[in-house]
């Protein structure tokens, strides 16, 4: 029997190969090399590619909810301006996780129930604020649009921070987070 560790060791290397190279050069000779076992090991606990990128986004997914959920915890006035936060903070954190969760050609969620099931759930929460904050009167394609944008401002400030083209820009940012904070209000989604 072979040691949930070791796959624990290859799942982290994958992750770590991922937040430093991006998901398309991993192989799993490089894998194996990365995680200090034999050019099989990895074999032995995921099939092939798209299973290390399916546990990855998993991954990925899992903590996203629990960070979405969170920040659902801050006052009712701040939710909003939490959850970008959250958003983007995760992704700065998980890096690796974030380059693959997105990515349907890695780990095409359509055939993978419990990972669509997991991505459902993140975005849930952020739906769910939406649908609070607008009201009972908001029609599901406000309520669409609203997380949709929220989502889209938060996706987007996570990919210019991690890429860095954000600060090369704008300059040196001395307060990350309230800076997230500002970019939502200014937008008028926080």
């Amino acid at each position: 029997m072979v040691s949930s560790s070791l796959r624990d060791t290859i799942f982290r290397a994958a992750v770590d190969h991922v937040a430093e190279h991006g998901p398309d050069s991993l192989s799993f000779r490089k894998l194996a090399a990365d995680a200090g076992v034999s050019h099989q090991a990895p074999y032995h606990h995921f099939a092939d590619r798209r299973g290390v990128f399916r546990a990855i986004a998993l991954d990925g997914f899992t903590r996203l909810g629990d960070a979405l959920v969170h920040a659902m915890s801050a006052p009712a006035d701040e939710q909003s301006g939490a959850l970008l936060e959250a958003y983007v903070e995760f992704a700065l954190a998980n890096a690796g996780q974030f380059r693959v969760m997105f990515r349907s050609d890695l780990c095409d969620m359509e055939n993978a129930p419990e990972l669509q099931a997991f991505a459902d759930a993140a975005f849930d929460t952020l739906v769910d604020h939406v649908r609070t904050k607008l009201g009972e009167g908001a029609s599901i394609n406000d309520i669409r649009a609203r997380a949709a944008a929220m989502w889209s401002i938060a996706h987007g400030l996570a990919t210019l921070f991690i890429d860095g083209p954000l600060q090369r820009k704008i300059g040196p940012i001395a307060d990350r987070r309230a800076f997230i904070r500002s970019v939502g209000e200014q937008s008028g989604l926080a």
